[in-house]
């Protein structure tokens, strides 16, 4: 998973807004949050749980497809099982973080590990930080399991259900939980980040949960899927490449092979995507502007280390400053997605899903304007301490 920035506020204030609300609105009891809700949203609610931050929440949409929806999903299940499953490796052929990291059985362990502290040396704090943001993103992937299985027609319903979509969002799950771990291990072993820290956020973080908006809806949830991976697999593929700039060749190569994983789960949730547009361009080009005017968001965008209520907009407004995700990739992403799915050439939609595939094809011209824009208007940002860094200080 990967981070997702706002490309319709602008970013002429110290810092760039995300897809939400900045965490301030999402925990300040005087921000009104009322140009994020769509009509369908009854209020917006606040949750102060024990052990959980305080939020502002949606309240959810739930179970809005009608029952010959999920019967489309249903009757999709022996194409997913020829068409998707495949893009699955088998656990004999992938590769497990150990493959990377220096071998605890080894006599050279302790010289290993010393090797890998040396080259960590000369990662700057301010990538240090995108890269734990990252990382932190792939350990709640817990949540994003539960969220997978809460779309009706698609979800595991036992927890061991031998349907194409379950067998799909557990092997997924499976092999998406290598990345945290990986990237884990290696800043555990660079000594460079507070770690006790990191685990705070991480346990925050899976405790709160996150809200999408993708409802219960698969049509919904494949859009965010398609956009959410690929936007992984961009900024992965940017850290890899700061790394290797920076001389960490390891750390890129890491870094590298977590976003091929991120490409091969991006063409499986295109692919389904595409599928549904073929037997229900209506229904999925409604359901592809729906997600766009919510704004795609980054699924932890509620993180918190139990100090600063806005660290995931700190967060993302260094990855912007790095260029390791910008709103540039949002639109790219956007415009990348109404191509392959051939979303200008649909035929035959109610007048309903003609505004709708207008509206998704006229975003991304409208996205580079609003930024270059926001661009010239920039200023810089503050320099702030970030407790996954001892509190070093580092600019936004």
């Amino acid at each position: 998973m990967a981070l997702e920035l706002n490309p319709f506020v602008s970013q002429s204030r110290k810092f760039p807004c995300v897809a939400l609300p900045p965490m301030a609105s999402l925990r300040s009891p005087k921000v009104c949050m009322a140009y994020t809700l769509n009509s369908r949203t009854k209020e917006v609610e606040s949750i102060k749980k024990p052990f959980i931050p305080p939020r502002k929440v949606h309240v959810p949409v739930t179970h809005s497809m009608p029952p010959q929806k999920i019967e489309i999903l249903k009757s999709m299940e022996d194409w997913a099982e020829q068409n998707i499953l495949v893009h699955l490796k088998p656990v004999e052929k992938c590769w497990q973080p150990q493959d990377f990291l220096p071998d605890p059985t080894s006599y050279g362990f302790d010289e290993q590990v010393r090797e890998l502290r040396e080259r960590a040396k000369e990662l700057p704090d301010d990538y240090l930080v995108v890269l734990v943001g990252d990382m932190i993103t792939e350990e709640a992937l817990p949540t994003y399991q539960t969220i997978m299985n809460s779309w009706d027609g698609v979800r595991d319903e036992t927890g061991a259900s031998p349907t194409p979509w379950a067998i799909w969002t557990r092997a997924w799950t499976a092999e998406e939980n290598r990345h945290g771990d990986l990237l884990n291990k290696y800043l555990y072993l660079s000594g460079r980040v507070d770690m006790r820290q990191i685990e705070k956020t991480i346990q925050y973080l899976i405790g709160t949960g996150t809200d999408v908006r993708t409802e219960n809806s698969p049509y919904l949830g494949f859009i965010y899927t398609s956009f959410q991976e690929r936007a992984t697999f961009i900024s992965h593929g940017n850290t890899a490449r700061h790394a290797k700039e920076h001389g960490e060749l390891k750390l890129a190569q890491i870094c590298g092979t977590i976003a091929a994983d991120e490409k091969r789960h991006e063409t499986a949730y295109t692919k389904i995507a595409e599928k549904l547009f073929e037997v229900d361009p209506n229904g999925t080009v409604l359901a592809f502007a729906d997600m766009m005017r919510k704004k795609i968001s980054m699924p932890a965008y509620l993180m918190y280390d139990g100090r600063d209520d806005n660290l995931f907009e700190h967060f993302s407004a260094i990855a912007q400053r790095l260029g390791v995700y910008t709103a540039k990739d949002y639109a790219d992403i956007l415009e990348f997605l109404v191509s392959r799915w051939r979303v200008e050439k649909l035929t035959g939609l109610s007048a309903e899903g003609n505004k709708a595939r207008d509206y998704v094809c006229g975003l991304p011209p409208m996205i580079r304007r609003l930024e270059e824009r926001a661009q010239g208007k920039a200023i810089q940002g503050p320099t702030i301490p970030f407790s996954w860094i001892f509190d070093r200080k580092v600019q936004l």
